[in-house]
């Protein structure tokens, strides 16, 4: 994504970047990024959260009139519910490693079956 911002910005498109991932994006050098502290895939906020998805896009659009320097960062002021998501993401000590396997290649085969013509 954050490549796709540059690529457009430099036909003129101007772009902002929601995302939760700081150090990858700003690494990117997006001209603007809306950082939330949130797990991955949730950038505009909890699930059902209308009052903080809309915020969150308010501010997006916010930055996008208000930038003035190349590579703008803004972080949110929202929180998560919990902080339990720190420790918690992508741990898999005490998970059966072939259970995980036989899992991951499920899924992988749903998903290959559901781009099939």
């Amino acid at each position: 994504m954050s490549l796709a911002a540059r690529h457009l910005e430099q036909a003129g498109v101007p772009t902002v970047v929601l995302g939760s991932a700081r150090d990858i994006v700003e690494q990117c050098g997006v001209p603007r990024f809306l950082f939330t502290d949130f797990p991955l895939g949730n950038p505009c906020g909890a699930p059902y959260d209308l009052p903080m998805q809309s915020a969150i896009v308010a501010m997006a659009f916010d930055l996008l009139e208000s930038a003035r320097a190349p590579r703008t960062t803004v972080q949110t002021p929202f929180r998560w519910h919990t902080d339990a998501w720190r420790t918690q993401f992508m741990h898999v000590e005490g998970q059966d490693p072939e259970e995980l396997l036989r899992l991951g290649e499920e899924r992988r085969a749903q998903q290959a079956a559901s781009r099939a013509p």
